[in-house]
């Protein structure tokens, strides 16, 4: 069975004269327990009806009411079944009836005895949404017998439409309780006891309830925005910490933020005081309002931000329509257009700036706006919400700025330790292959005196060729360290790269003239312009690079040095100012990931002590000191292993080749190029 109409209109429509009122719960609570009381004082037999929302609120009284039935025999009780509740009948008559019906919604309690009567007949308000002992409901509450008498015939007809084998026991309630005329001597009777109409204590009761049930609301709705802000804050907190990544922190707390505070716009971006403006990154915004994100935001002619900047505090405007700093056509957008149309093209009503500082750093700039359709009051709850928000994002983005700051210094202590340690292994292999065959050669002389002359003679070739590689070694280290110390006087002078292309060249062919070296082509023409450098560095650069290729060449293979226009540099009215020098070779080639590191100190692609050739691996990092002295540039390329490489760095020109720059051009033929921009190329500098 279904039931659609309420108790409560029926008895309206019954009595259209009573008004309803509304009650808390715990209201509800107490005038039920005040009628429940009335029944077990007095000596008469009342009908009791009682009608709980659900069996869990009746289970709560089940006791109540199990005293009550010795009382009177005529005790029904009507509640929606959750898990043991059903149509019973024991010490009392129980209802079921089905969670559907409208008296799910309902609270009703009705009393009609022979010489009193009182009805509490209820529904609930489902338009609140509040806690249990704040939930509302609408009804009457009176102690009008023909009232309490309809209305529990009402419910009888109900309870009748439930459990239809109770009609003689409801044809008896009827008869003995809702048929009979009053008694002559009720007037008396309730006159000589006021227990049996207790309306105006109860009254009063139910009066200071209500009020204080009103304060109790009020408090907890306090408590509420409280603790919505403090989860709110918190939640933030939580999010932005869980992140080292600056971008994803902005993100995150403007997500967050936005959605709490439920605002049109809410923006948040990393500025400094000095910016002129700042792309948007970082955005929320509701359904319906225009986006900002990648756009350039005015700072500069912004005088919201300026005025932010001098307080060092947060700044709300609650109508931007009215306010004079906005309507001022001197303050500027960063096209140049004012600022009250970019307002407008953004339909900002009301615009809170809250500025994100850092021990009075700036860091950054909150916003918050609302874009209709009519400006808004900022609360200061709320701005003191974002305040705090934009206290912890300072520390959360300070926190990153820490965190990759550490990772930088980790990544040069780790570079410093290996360093440190391919130091160690060079050099302790380097020094010690030399040393000991020193020791064993001096030592073969000092106790050999019968050697003879031609073993003797290998015998100190051998040892003053390894003296020799130590000496290179150790001066090696000191050439590095002065380079990088910044201990050198460069003595730059108007030069002929021809001439120490061809000093370098008699330098590479002294120190290897023991051994069988590639083919050598000197594509350096003599018309070429002269270069501004440090005569003595350049030798010792071009000789490096030229060993380096004879190092890792094969003796059937070959060596080139070339000269042309840096492709860097463009040609204006035959001009150039720098030179483009080319080493390159035929041999074992690099590996592209290694074009960039084969400049850091002691690099080896095979490894320290895995090596098919000597060397400590400071030639190269040598060789980038050198060229930065002067300002240029130096970089590797390579096709891949064994398919050769080619090294090249770039010379200043002098003033003085200025004066004749025809040579230049004639010169760019001779630099074999046309395939260089399909390699593979790294540039250090």
């Amino acid at each position: 069975m279904s039931i659609s109409t309420d108790i409560v209109t029926e008895l309206l429509q019954a009595f259209p004269q009573t008004c309803p009122q509304m009650y808390f719960k715990t209201s509800l609570t107490a005038l039920s327990h005040a009628m429940e009381d009335l029944v077990l004082s007095d000596t008469k037999k009342p009908l009791i009806i009682a009608s709980f929302q659900q069996e869990r609120y009746y289970r709560q009284e089940a006791r109540r009411y199990q005293h009550i039935s010795q009382k009177t025999p005529q005790v029904y009780v009507l509640a929606a079944p959750e898990t043991d509740f059903k149509n019973c009948s024991d010490d009392y008559e129980t209802i079921a009836f089905s969670p559907e019906d409208s008296l799910s919604q309902q609270w009703h309690l009705v009393v009609v005895g022979k010489t009193y009567a009182s009805c509490l007949v209820c529904r609930e308000r489902l338009s609140t949404v509040e806690a249990d002992n704040n939930r509302r409901f609408e009804g009457v509450w009176t102690f009008d017998r023909q009232v309490s008498k309809v209305a529990a015939g009402l419910l009888l007809t109900k309870i009748l439409g439930y459990r239809p084998e109770l009609a003689d026991k409801i044809e008896e309630a009827r008869k003995n309780y809702l048929d009979t005329n009053d008694f002559p001597e009720k007037e008396t009777f309730l006159s000589e006891s006021p227990l049996n109409n207790p309306d105006p204590f109860v009254q009063r009761l139910v009066t200071y309830l209500q009020a204080g049930q009103y304060k109790l609301i009020k408090a907890n709705r306090s408590l509420s925005v409280k603790e919505h802000r403090e989860r709110l804050i918190n939640s933030v907190t939580t999010a932005i910490r869980r992140s080292l990544n600056p971008d994803e922190i902005l993100q995150v707390a403007v997500e967050k933020l936005g959605e709490g505070l439920g605002v049109c716009r809410c923006l948040v971006y990393r500025c400094e005081e000095s910016d002129l403006a700042v792309a948007i990154k970082h955005e929320f915004i509701n359904t319906g309002i225009s986006s900002l994100k990648e756009k350039a935001w005015p700072l500069k002619g912004n005088p919201l931000f300026q005025e932010v900047i001098e307080l060092r505090d947060v700044l709300k405007i609650d109508d931007t329509s009215s306010d004079p700093r906005l309507l001022d056509d001197s303050a500027l957008g960063d096209d140049g257009t004012p600022l009250k149309n970019l307002i407008k093209t953004c339909s900002i009503f009301s615009w809170l700036l809250v500025p994100i500082f850092y021990r009075d750093r700036l860091l950054g700039m909150m916003e918050l706006h609302h874009c209709g359709p009519a400006p808004t009051v900022w609360k200061n709850e709320d701005v003191a919400l974002v305040d705090a928000i934009a206290t912890q994002i300072g520390v959360a983005l300070i926190q990153a700025e820490a965190y990759a700051n550490l990772q930088e210094l980790n990544e040069q202590l780790a570079a410093l330790d290996r360093t440190r340690s391919n130091l160690v292994a060079i050099t302790g292999h380097e020094l010690r292959t030399p040393l000991s065959t020193i020791q064993v050669c001096l030592e073969s002389l000092a106790t050999e005196p019968d050697m003879p002359q031609e073993l003797r003679q290998v015998m100190l070739n051998t040892a003053l060729t390894d003296a020799e590689r130590m000496r290179k070694l150790v001066q090696d280290f000191l050439t590095l360290s002065r380079l990088e110390g910044g201990r050198i006087d460069w003595n730059s002078e108007p030069l002929s790269l021809a001439e120490c292309v061809e000093l370098s060249l008699s330098h590479t062919r002294a120190h290897n003239r023991h051994n069988n070296l590639p083919k050598i082509i000197n594509r350096v023409s003599e018309e070429l312009p002269l270069v501004q450098a440090d005569g003595e560095w350049l030798v010792e650069l071009l000789t490096k690079l030229l060993d380096n290729a004879v190092k890792f060449t094969s003796p059937e293979g070959e060596i080139a040095i070339a000269v042309g226009i840096s492709e860097e540099n463009a040609i204006a009215q035959n001009q150039s100012h720098h030179l483009e020098v080319t080493v390159s070779d035929t041999g074992r080639g690099i590996e592209p990931n290694s074009l960039e590191t084969v400049f850091d100190r002691f690099y080896q692609e095979e490894g320290s002590l895995r090596r098919s050739k000597g060397g400590t691996g400071l030639g190269l990092a040598i060789c980038r000191q050198i060229v930065n002295g002067w300002g240029g540039k130096i970089w590797a390329e390579s096709d891949g292993k064994n398919l050769g490489s080619k090294f090249h760095f770039t010379i200043p020109i002098s003033n003085e080749s200025f004066l004749n720059p025809a040579p230049i051009k004639e010169e760019i033929t001779a630099l074999p190029t046309k395939n260089r921009r399909n390699t593979r190329k790294k540039k250090t500098s």
